[in-house]
């Protein structure tokens, strides 16, 4: 019978709690996130023509998402500060609309999918804040971990 899994940020008696990594081996880890900002075609036009409102969205959008991957153990509870070595968020206009993918790598006890997913996340809340006042129908969506490798449990790939 294979192995039950459990929750790793919950003790003994259910409540809440930070693993405890120390033991654990200082490794590469890298992990790569991605997300869309689905926006009207008349939008992607403004974007890609540099006519909107606010300026360079996309300029700004890549800083917020790099800026929050540093900051992730302040925003999300139980995650653990990490020392970023590599961040980077690239910005893509699609037909649907903006593609988000973030990578981001580190030497450290624990991986930096959390890191990924929250420069994603933070990237496509700036494209919306931007872009609301020409499109409030703005949907950031499929936001999802692509790929994550280092660490005991070795590399991992979405399908």
């Amino acid at each position: 019978m294979a192995e039950r899994k459990r929750l790793t940020h919950v003790d003994a008696k259910g409540a809440a709690r930070m693993v405890d990594v120390g033991a654990k081996a200082v490794t590469e880890r890298r992990a790569v996130a991605r997300g869309l900002l689905r926006v009207s075609p008349e939008t992607m036009a403004l974007v890609r023509d540099g006519g909107t409102p606010k300026g360079d969205v996309l300029a700004a959008a890549r800083l917020a998402g790099i800026m929050a991957a540093k900051k992730t153990s302040e925003l999300i509870p139980l995650t653990h500060p990490l020392p970023i070595t590599h961040a980077t968020v690239e910005l893509t206009l699609e037909r649907e609309g903006i593609a988000i993918e973030a990578t981001v790598a580190t030497a450290a006890q624990t991986g930096v999918e959390m890191e990924a997913l929250t420069a994603v996340s933070i990237a496509g809340l700036t494209l919306y804040d931007m872009l609301k006042s020409v499109e409030r129908g703005a949907q950031l969506t499929d936001v999802r971990l692509i790929e994550k490798t280092g660490g005991k449990s070795g590399t991992f790939r979405a399908k």
